[in-house]
């Protein structure tokens, strides 16, 4: 029998072999009926579990995005060819999950940590391992929220972070057939946030923008060193 217990469902003896993650499923509590456009409630239900039913929809919430990200992360190493077609099937936004996929590549099942959201590790997600988990270690103690943990970050002066900017393009429907493109670079904490501010005063997620703005300088640099066709013929003749 499973006995949800704070929106873990924790499998008895004698129900199947154990797998990994056997022993802490989510799931809610069973004084509601779950449904795909919502949650039917009883006639009567105490306070206490009306509370521990909002704390198990948080925590599934959550979760959902480490979910998706290994779920990418997954398919796009075993079901290659057909790995974008499964990714339209989906209500999210592409760049969304694409976002999920990056934060959970980032850190192993064995480095999250269940007492810190999805939002804390995206955080620390562009900083160096021993960081993030520097970060990642204080928050926990300190119990920030990530606004706090956001706020700590910035304080910090000068710090060294990795930025790692994934899929220039996605190559869905595109006849010329776009690749993606990984790019790893390393700025200031300065810089990173003034990118960031950038990006969202153009309603941009910092990825995409920074291939606008690279190709807005490549097409300006190429215009300038590339001759006219006129100064080809004259150069030619001369």
């Amino acid at each position: 029998m499973n006995h949800p217990v704070n929106g873990l469902t924790r499998k008895g003896h004698g129900e199947g072999p154990p797998h990994p993650g056997a022993g802490q499923r989510l799931g809610l509590d069973r004084s509601v009926v779950t449904r795909r456009t919502g949650l039917q409630f009883p006639n009567r239900l105490e306070f206490p579990i009306w509370e521990r039913i909002g704390k198990q929809i948080s925590l599934i919430s959550d979760s959902s995005a480490w979910w998706l990200g290994d779920w990418l992360i997954y398919g796009e190493k075993e079901y290659a060819d057909r790995y974008r077609m499964a990714i339209e099937q989906t209500s999210l936004d592409y760049q969304t999950l694409r976002n999920y996929a990056w934060v959970a590549r980032r850190f192993s099942l064995a480095r999250r940590r269940d007492k810190l959201s999805f939002a804390h590790h995206a955080e620390v997600a562009a900083l160096a391992q021993e960081e993030q988990d520097v970060w990642l270690e204080r928050a926990e103690q300190c119990g920030w929220s990530r606004n706090r943990l956001r706020r700590e970050l910035r304080r910090t002066p000068g710090a060294s972070v990795p930025v790692e900017a994934v899929e220039a393009a996605d190559g869905r429907g595109s006849a010329a057939g776009s690749v993606d493109v990984k790019v790893r670079l390393t700025s200031s904490r300065e810089q990173l946030e003034r990118w960031k501010k950038a990006a969202d005063l153009q309603n941009r997620d910092l990825v995409s923008w920074m291939v606008q703005a690279l190709e807005s300088i490549a097409q300006e640099v190429i215009s300038k060193k590339t001759p006219e066709a006129g100064e080809v013929v004259a150069s030619s003749r001369g």
